[in-house]
């Protein structure tokens, strides 16, 4: 229709039916225009993209929208796992990103590499500074990590854990003392779920800012602590639009820090405490005294002891409450060993006073039943998102092209027949040396730590606090798993995992 013709047929068709033909050729060819350039983007995708020979879905190779909601739905690690056993040790999991469950990865993607020489980094998209616009020892480049690390060693050295063990034992205590209370009644139930994450919050909430948050003295997670369970879910769902960079940009500028809400008040109940601590002083061993009074430590701001802080209160807590959470339940579904572990604590120790950091180290069921429990139910299932440099870096033998995401799939690796045998299976015996049937085992596999320089600085400390919150629950009750906690392990997962409540029975075995 010529815009000529327009004036006679408007004596003839209503204007507003003209508007809505000229609307909808609009609409039409803009929809036109994305279906091409969706054909377009697919068939380049498929066939010429430096990805192209990767095996995966072919929807998943054309766009990340299946991927995203697989996010969205808590479902990734069990699609990453499937994708994995279908495709084999690499799988091309969206356009631009390869999935590994390869144990040589850890070394290519995350060890040590040379100076002066481009390679693989934590992707600067997936992490970002703290709401203070200022880097953690999590997000920052690998010099200023390195400051950090060096900065933060101190605290979580050897030396100082020791010093630390009374802090320790003193929750340690106070949760089997609490145990003990709600065991009186014949008719309880108790949620471990919950109990080891007070307990483990009251740790770190010492460690870092002096002072508890008496969630084990108040049976109830505090308001602080239910926002950083609801942040690491929303935070998961919300990142997913990382994966188209203009939305996430319009989102920034569209709605500042709103989003973020739930960031900025974790930040600022973190930041108020550093300066309470601070101000108050301490002659304590807790981390920020540890630290001031390394010579290192001067070099850190009090910006970075903000930001650094609300890493420790999620990666120093919730974690460790979820490994003990998961190897609890996978001893109460294996009798067997929780019967030897049990043999094995109460046969070492006379008293409670006889538990202690140093004579924990030689019990080497419980070092198995842990190391099980990290490898069937790793605390951060997922993988962690890297860039490669534009130049390209070698995986697992295989050249692969700049601007490729890489991960290595903690689940996925760990539940692959390659690397352990009868790997769906909770048998602590593969780490005792003891069965010939895991000597093919691939050890080195297992990194729940992550690997190489930027490895989890707290490493340490949690399996300290592992052994001896588990170690004096074992040495005072006997546990049995209540039926509604059959399928516990049943879960989603947005980045960690969505733990629903694991009800346990207690009987006390000694005053």
């Amino acid at each position: 229709m010529s815009t000529e013709t327009v004036p006679v047929l408007s004596f003839i068709v209503p204007s507003n039916v003209i508007r809505n033909i000229t609307f909808s050729r609009a609409l039409i060819g803009l929809v036109a225009f994305f279906v091409l350039k969706f054909i377009g983007n697919a068939i380049y995708r498929l066939y010429f993209h430096p990805l192209r020979n990767y095996p995966g879905p072919k929807l998943y190779a054309v766009t990340q929208i299946p991927m995203v909601a697989h996010v969205w739905r808590g479902t990734y690690t069990d699609m990453i796992c499937a994708l994995h056993e279908k495709y084999g040790h690499v799988v091309r999991v969206s356009p631009h990103e390869l999935s590994f469950n390869d144990a040589r990865a850890w070394k290519d993607i995350h060890g040590h590499q040379k100076p002066g020489k481009a390679h693989i980094i934590k992707h600067p998209d997936w992490f970002v500074p703290a709401i203070n616009d200022v880097h953690t020892i999590i997000s920052a480049n690998d010099v200023d990590h390195a400051r950090m690390r060096r900065i933060f060693s101190n605290a979580f050295s050897d030396k100082a854990l020791k010093l630390q063990e009374p802090l320790f034992a003193k929750y340690a205590d106070l949760l089997v003392y609490k145990l003990k209370d709600v065991a009186k009644d014949p008719k309880h139930q108790v949620d471990m779920v919950r109990m080891y994450n007070y307990t483990t919050f009251d740790i770190m909430s010492d460690l870092t800012f002096g002072e508890p948050l008496y969630l084990l003295d108040n049976n109830d997670y505090a308001p602080w602590v239910k926002n950083i369970f609801q942040s690491i879910r929303t935070g998961s769902k919300i990142g997913v639009i990382r994966y188209w960079p203009n939305i996430m940009a319009f989102a920034k500028k569209l709605t500042g820090n709103t989003f973020q809400n739930k960031r900025v008040i974790h930040f600022d109940y973190s930041s108020k405490r550093v300066d309470r601590r601070i101000e108050r002083g301490s002659n304590e061993p807790d981390i920020w005294n540890l630290v001031m009074n390394a010579k290192e430590g001067r070099g850190l701001t009090r910006g970075e002891m903000y930001a650094n802080t609300t890493v420790f209160m999620i990666a120093g807590t919730e974690t460790t409450a979820t490994l003990l959470s998961g190897v609890t339940w996978y001893l109460l579904k294996n009798p067997d060993a929780l019967k030897r572990l049990n043999e094995e604590i109460r046969g070492a120790f006379k008293t409670d006073a006889d538990i202690t950091i140093e004579n924990l180290q030689r019990l080497k069921w419980l070092r198995a039943c842990l190391e099980e429990g990290l490898r069937m139910y790793p605390p951060v299932p997922i993988g962690l998102p890297c860039l490669v440099p534009p130049q390209g870096a070698e995986v697992c033998g295989e050249w692969i092209p700049g601007g490729t995401t890489v991960s290595c799939q903690q689940l996925a690796m760990y539940q692959d027949p390659k690397n352990f045998a009868s790997p769906k299976t909770f048998i602590p015996e593969r780490w005792t040396g003891e069965d010939p049937r895991f000597e093919s085992d691939n050890k080195n596999a297992l990194q729940p730590f992550s690997y190489g320089p930027r490895n989890c600085l707290g490493k340490n400390l949690a399996y300290h606090e592992m052994r001896i919150i588990l170690a004096k629950i074992l040495f005072h009750f006997d546990m049995a798993l209540e039926p509604e906690s059959d399928n516990w392990r049943q879960q989603e997962v947005y980045t960690l995992w969505q733990k629903p409540a694991l009800k346990v029975k207690l009987t006390p075995v000694r005053e």
